[in-house]
This record gives structure tokens, C-alpha cells and sequence, in this order.
């Protein structure tokens, strides 16, 4: 009894056995069976061309005024008015204050008698340098009568024909003429030297005449430059003095504005190091500027200078830029951003946002559809995005279709239709500078705010669906 018992139980395992069994079988050929009749996936693909690729970096920026100037005065005084009116235009030269101007115009009148009394001063030095000449001539020509006449009673005397008496006085009135003409010299010494006194005298009141005059003309403070006024800190019946702290008034010169932009020193050194490893050309010195609302400046500046110096509480390197203002719709201190070509990237590609996938370590991936129309893996190495797709500079190969739409839905080795992708408004590629030079390819970089690129959210959709799908 127990033996059939126990057979029973061994044919029920078994038969249980055989039914899963079949069970699986079926299943299994029920799934293949169901992947013969679903049709290949579909991909669109995007062919690899390579070309020279501006590399744009985006940076953020404050507007700084091309000149300041802050108004002084140069003069002591009290304000009499106010010649400006405040937060306006004003030009080189135009007056802005009126300091009074009693003190300074009795300096000016003072100023003017002293020239006049040190001209008269030496006009008189002058005639007295007349009397002393004439006075020495008349000395002289007594002198000369004089040794003429001691000349004659030299022989005279020599015969005793005049007593002696009458030689030694001869002698005496030369040596009296000789005395007179050297008192004469010296006064007329004396008087040219009151001459010169009275030159240097009028040389002296012309100076302070000057002085006055130029302190009198600095009443009027002008504007030291052409530029937009900021408040007065001044009004009418205020007192100034030369050489004071707080200005009257700045002024600012806003056509051209500088646009400071901050870089970080480590980037710089990689744009420096990629240049001279000869992976990426010097760009150019063009500037594109997004305001604070997103609008997008109208006319393009000029890159200025970059320091040669970095700074150490922010370890980045001011670069600066110089842009029309004509319409002063740019006033200093505001926020920008600016968008700069500072290379260009040789034998690049150009890949769409969407056919980039990122591995969990963060490696960036592409799936390339190779001849026999499957799936294979490839990483790429990205540097940047231009136009709104991902530059590529390796791990692709002119003519190797990346899959830019459908990549979610496959997996590697997988046998898929190829398709090229099509689209109203396709991303320029590499090639699509179209042999533009680098620079002109620079000029059409694109305008618009990425969050707007659609092709950035299909891209967001797909990276999400593969990461589930592995």
C-alpha cells in the first residue's frame, strides 16, 4: 500500500514537471515568435563632417563709464548759481558754476596798477641812465682837455718856461678829471642796473596781474570733458574752496561705455595651452552682449585689453571690451553678459544636444549605426557647444552616422533602419560655416537663450529614456 502511495507522488512530481516545462517552452517561443513580427526600430541619423568650429564662452559683466571726471573748484568762494541742469548732457568747456568774483576782480584791478606803476618805474630808470651817460661823456671830455693840457707844459716846463708850481697843478686837475669820469661810470652802472630792477618789477606785477586774472577766469567752473552730469552736490550760496574733497559734480563719457568681464585664470590657461598645443586657433576680438532683460545689444564691441595680472581674492583675470553707446541705452554699473570668441577649435564636429548620452561615472557617449545598420557605442570627448549643439573634437569619424532621434529605444548591437534626420530648421554644422572663415562663422553664433532650443529638451527626454532602458 505504501508503495503505490509513494508512486503516485513521484508520477504527480513529474507530470508537474513536464507541464512547466512545456509551459516555458512555449513562452520562450511565443516571445521570439513576437520579435519576428515586430519591425526594426527606427533611427534618424546625422552624418559626421568636420570643420573649423568657433568656440564662444559666455561670461558675466558690469558697464563701467569710458571717462570720469570729478569737478573741483580751484577757487575759494561762495557759489552764486548754478549753470546746469543736473543728470544732463554737457560738452567740454560749458560752464557749471559761477563762483562770485568780488575779491578776484580787485585782485585783477590791483594786478593792473602795479604794471602800470612798474612801467612807469622804468621809464624813469631809463631816463636816468640818459643823464648819467651824458654826465660821464661831459666827464670824460674834461678829462681828455685836462691831459692835453698837461701834455703841452711838459716841454715847457722841461725849459723852465713856466714855473713848476704851475706843472704840478696841470697834474692835479687830470687826476681830478680821471676821479669825476670814474664817479661818472659808476652811476651810470648804477642806473642801468635800476634799469634791469625796474624790467624784472614789471615782469613781477604782469605775473601777479596773471594770477589774478586766471583766478578771477577759474570763478567760472567748466566741465573738464563731454558727458552726462550726475546731482550737484553744490547749490547757490554754498562755500567752496580749492582743492576740496567731495566734488561739486562727476561727470561720465558713456559713448563708447568698457563692458568689464571676469574670467576665471584657470580657463584662460587652458585656452592658452589648447593654442599653443595647436588644437585651436587665437578667435577673434569681437564681442556679442546680452542685456538684463535677454535682449540682445544691437551692435557688437571690440575687445580692449586683458590684465596682466590676476586677481587674488577671485582668481580670475578682467578682460575688457569697448562698445558704441550712441542711444546711451547703456549706463555703468549695469549687469550683461558677454558672449566672446576667444578660439577656434580646427577639425571639429558638431553634434546635436539630443544624441549625446552621459554614462553614471559621467562620460559623455553618442550610438553610432555602423554599416551593418547596428548599434554601437562610441565615447566622444565634448568641448563646449556652439549654435546651440555640442562640439565634438574626438572619438568620431568623418561619414559615422550618429543617431540623434530614436536612440532610446535601442540598444548596442542592435539591428536598426536608418533614416537621415530631417528637420524645417536644421542646426548648422561643422560645415555649415558654409567656408566661412572662422570669423564669419563667429559672427552667426546663435542668439537665442538655450532654455529655448528645443532640440535641448528632446535631449533631456532621451538621456532620460536610455538611462531607463540600461
Amino acid at each position: 500500500m505504501k508503495h503505490s502511495t509513494l508512486a503516485l507522488v513521484i508520477a504527480s512530481v513529474l507530470s508537474g514537471a513536464v507541464l512547466v516545462g512545456c509551459d516555458k517552452n512555449e513562452d520562450a517561443a511565443g516571445e521570439q515568435a513576437a520579435q519576428q513580427q515586430m519591425p526594426p526600430a527606427v533611427v534618424n541619423v546625422q552624418t559626421v563632417t568636420f570643420d573649423t568650429v568657433p568656440q564662444v564662452q559666455t561670461f558675466s559683466g558690469r558697464t563701467a563709464a569710458y571717462q570720469t571726471a570729478d569737478v573741483r573748484p580751484q577757487v575759494n568762494g561762495v557759489i552764486d548759481e548754478v549753470l546746469f541742469r543736473e543728470g544732463s548732457n554737457v560738452k567740454k568747456g560749458q560752464p557749471l558754476y559761477r563762483i562770485n568774483t568780488d575779491n578776484y576782480a580787485s585782485s585783477v584791478a590791483s594786478g593792473q596798477a602795479a604794471v602800470q606803476q612798474a612801467q612807469a618805474n622804468y621809464q624813469t630808470a631809463q631816463a636816468n641812465n640818459a643823464n648819467a651817460k651824458a654826465e660821464l661823456a661831459s666827464r670824460q671830455a674834461s678829462l681828455a682837455q685836462a691831459q692835453n693840457d698837461l701834455q703841452r707844459l711838459q716841454g715847457l716846463v722841461d725849459i723852465d718856461a713856466i714855473s713848476k708850481q704851475q706843472y704840478e697843478q696841470a697834474q692835479t686837475a687830470v687826476r681830478t678829471a680821471q676821479a669825476a669820469v670814474q664817479s661818472a661810470a659808476a652811476a651810470v652802472g648804477q642806473t642801468q642796473a635800476g634799469i634791469e630792477s625796474a624790467k624784472a618789477g614789471i615782469q613781477t606785477a604782469k605775473a601777479g596781474l596773471q594770477a589774478s586774472t586766471l583766478d578771477l577766469n577759474r570763478t567760472i567752473v567748466r566741465a573738464p570733458l563731454t558727458g552726462r552730469t550726475d546731482r550737484s552736490s553744490v547749490t547757490a550760496g554754498t562755500l567752496v574752496s580749492a582743492g576740496q574733497t567731495d566734488p561739486l559734480v562727476t561727470i561720465s563719457r558713456l559713448d563708447p561705455i568698457y563692458v568689464d568681464i571676469s574670467q576665471s585664470s584657470s580657463e584662460l590657461l587652458k585656452l592658452r595651452q589648447q593654442i599653443s598645443e595647436g588644437k585651436a586657433q587665437p578667435g577673434m576680438n569681437s564681442v556679442e552682449l546680452v542685456l538684463e532683460d535677454g535682449s540682445v545689444y544691437p551692435v557688437r564691441g571690440k575687445l580692449a585689453l586683458s590684465e596682466a595680472k590676476v586677481d587674488e581674492s577671485t582668481g580670475a583675470v578682467t578682460l575688457r571690451a569697448i562698445f558704441p553707446n550712441s542711444n546711451n541705452i547703456l549706463l555703468p554699473g549695469m549687469y550683461v553678459t558677454a558672449r566672446l570668441t576667444q578660439s577656434v577649435i580646427t577639425n571639429a564636429a558638431l553634434v546635436p544636444q539630443s544624441a549625446v548620452m552621459r554614462t553614471p561615472k559621467g562620460d559623455t557617449q553618442v550610438y553610432i549605426a555602423d554599416k551593418n545598420n547596428k548599434i554601437q557605442v562610441r565615447p566622444v570627448t565634448i568641448n563646449g557647444t556652439y549654435d546651440g549643439q555640442w562640439i565634438v573634437t574626438d572619438g568620431l569619424q568623418a561619414g559615422d552616422k550618429v543617431v540623434v532621434i530614436g536612440g532610446s529605444k535601442v540598444k548596442p548591437e542592435q539591428e536598426v533602419v536608418v533614416k537621415p534626420l530631417e528637420s524645417a530648421n536644421p542646426a548648422p554644422s561643422a560645415k555649415g560655416a558654409e567656408a566661412k572663415t572662422p570669423q564669419q562663422a563667429a559672427k552667426t553664433m546663435d542668439k537665442k537663450p538655450a532654455g529655448n532650443d528645443t532640440s535641448e529638451n528632446n535631449a533631456t527626454k532621451e538621456k532620460s529614456t536610455e538611462a531607463a532602458a540600461n
